[in-house]
C-alpha cells in the first residue's frame, strides 16, 4: 500500500497540483480544486493554503519526487513573503483573487503553518532571505501572539474560544525548526507546548484533549466546550512520538493513551474516524473528513516504530482506506475531503490544505517502508 500511495503522490497528485494548483498568472498557490481538476480562481485565498503547499513541495524536493518541487517551493515562499505581510508584523489571513487583502485578521493557527513552511523552504533552498523571514515570524509570535504562560492568543485580535489546535500545530512547527534547521532552542520551545497539553488541554482521568476554552482554560460554555476530535489525538500521538524521536529519550505513555482515546471514534464497520465526539464518547458529528485518517494513520505508523503489537496492521487499514475511500480516480491526483456516515461524498472540490495531511502520511510511510 505505501509504494501504491507513493507512486500516487509522485504521478498524479504533484504534478496535478504543481500545475493547475500553482497560479502562474496570480503567483501563489490556489485554494481549491473543482472536480475537474480546474483551479477556483474566485475563493480567496489564505495564508494557510500558501504555508501548507509550500511546505508539501519543499519536502517533496527533499525526497526527489518532483523535478520542480524546489523552485514551486521557492515561488510559494516568495509570494507568501510578499503579498501577505501585514505592514505591522505577521500575515494577513487571506487574499481576495486580485491580491489585495480579504481578511487583516493575523491568525495563530495560520502563522504556525507559516513556520513550517518557511522552515522547509529554507532547508531545501538554502535562500538566507527564507530563513531571515522565518526568524522575523518567530520574533512575531513571541511578541503578538504568545502570553506570559507561553500560551497563545488565537490571533490579532484576539478572541475566545480559545484552542487546543494553534498550539498543536505550534508544537509541530517546533520540530520542523529542529528537523530542517535545528534551529537552537527549537526542543525546549516544543517541550513547553507539550505542558501546556498536560496542564491545560488533556484530562488524565479521562484521557481525552479538549478542543475549546475560555480564557481561563476551563472548557468553553457552551456546545462547543463538549467537543472532541478524534483526529486531534491521533495528531498529538504522532507528534509527541517525533518528539521523543528527536530528543532522543524513552517513550512515554501518554502518545498509546491518545491513540486508544482516537480509537473510540473509529467506525467498526469501515475503519474511519468520525470527525467529533462528545466528551462521553458519543458521536457528535458523523462526517468523515480525509485529514483524521492520514493522523490515524501516522500514529499508527509511530506506534509500528517503537514494536508496537498490531500497530502495522493499523497503519495498513488506515492508508487502505485513504486509498480506497478518499483518492478520487475521475481525477487523478485528486481526492475526496469528507464522507457523509455511510461513506458517500460530501464535497465536490478539493481543499488544498488536505494535500499537507495525505502528502505528510505518505512520506512517513516512505519512511520506515521505503
Amino acid at each position: 500500500m505505501t509504494r501504491k500511495l507513493r507512486t500516487w503522490a509522485i504521478e498524479q497528485a504533484l504534478p496535478l497540483w504543481s500545475r493547475n494548483g500553482f497560479d502562474a498568472a496570480r503567483g501563489g498557490f490556489q485554494e481549491r480544486l473543482n472536480a475537474d481538476g480546474s483551479p477556483d480562481l474566485a475563493a480567496p485565498r489564505r495564508l494557510l493554503v500558501q504555508a501548507r503547499q509550500t511546505y508539501v513541495y519543499a519536502h517533496a524536493s527533499m525526497l526527489g519526487w518532483h523535478p520542480d518541487a524546489k523552485a514551486l517551493a521557492i515561488k510559494g515562499a516568495e509570494f507568501l513573503i510578499e503579498r501577505y505581510r501585514h505592514p505591522d508584523g505577521g500575515y494577513v489571513f487571506s487574499l481576495a483573487p486580485d491580491n489585495t487583502v480579504a481578511d487583516p485578521l493575523r491568525d495563530t493557527y495560520g502563522h504556525m503553518f507559516v513556520v513550517l513552511g518557511l522552515a522547509w523552504a529554507a532547508r531545501a533552498s538554502g535562500d538566507a532571505q527564507i530563513r531571515h523571514r522565518l526568524l522575523e515570524v518567530i520574533d512575531f509570535i513571541d511578541d503578538e501572539l504568545t502570553m506570559p504562560d507561553g500560551s497563545f492568543i488565537e490571533g490579532k485580535p484576539a478572541s475566545l474560544p480559545r484552542r487546543q489546535n494553534p498550539h498543536m500545530h505550534g508544537f509541530e512547527a517546533m520540530l520542523a525548526l529542529h528537523e530542517t534547521l535545528e534551529l537552537p532552542g527549537a526542543l525546549e520551545r516544543a517541550a513547553r507546548i507539550l505542558r501546556l497539553l498536560t496542564d491545560h488541554f488533556y484530562d488524565e482521568t479521562s484521557g481525552i484533549i479538549g478542543e475549546y476554552f475560555a480564557a481561563d482554560w476551563s472548557p468553553f460554555d457552551g456546545p462547543d466546550g463538549d467537543c472532541i476530535e478524534p483526529g486531534h489525538h491521533a495528531e498529538w500521538s504522532w507528534l509527541i512520538r517525533k518528539y521523543e524521536r528527536l530528543r532522543n529519550i524513552p517513550p512515554g505513555p501518554l502518545p498509546s493513551v491518545l491513540l486508544q482515546t482516537a480509537l473510540r471514534g473509529r467506525d467498526p464497520a469501515t475503519g474511519t474516524l468520525v470527525d467529533e465526539l462528545h466528551r462521553d464518547g458519543s458521536v457528535r458529528r458523523h462526517t468523515r473528513r480525509v485529514w483524521p485518517q492520514t493522523e490515524l494513520a501516522r500514529a499508527f505508523i509511530a506506534a509500528t516504530e517503537l514494536g508496537v503489537q498490531e500497530a502495522e496492521d493499523g497503519a495498513a487499514q488506515a492508508l487502505q482506506s485513504i486509498a480506497t475511500s478518499y483518492l478520487d480516480p475521475r481525477c487523478p491526483g485528486g481526492y475526496v475531503d469528507r464522507l457523509d456516515q455511510h461513506g458517500r461524498p460530501l464535497t465536490i472540490q478539493m481543499p488544498a490544505t488536505a494535500l499537507y495531511h495525505i502528502f505528510g502520511a505518505i512520506a512517513d510511510a516512505h519512511r520506515i517502508w521505503p
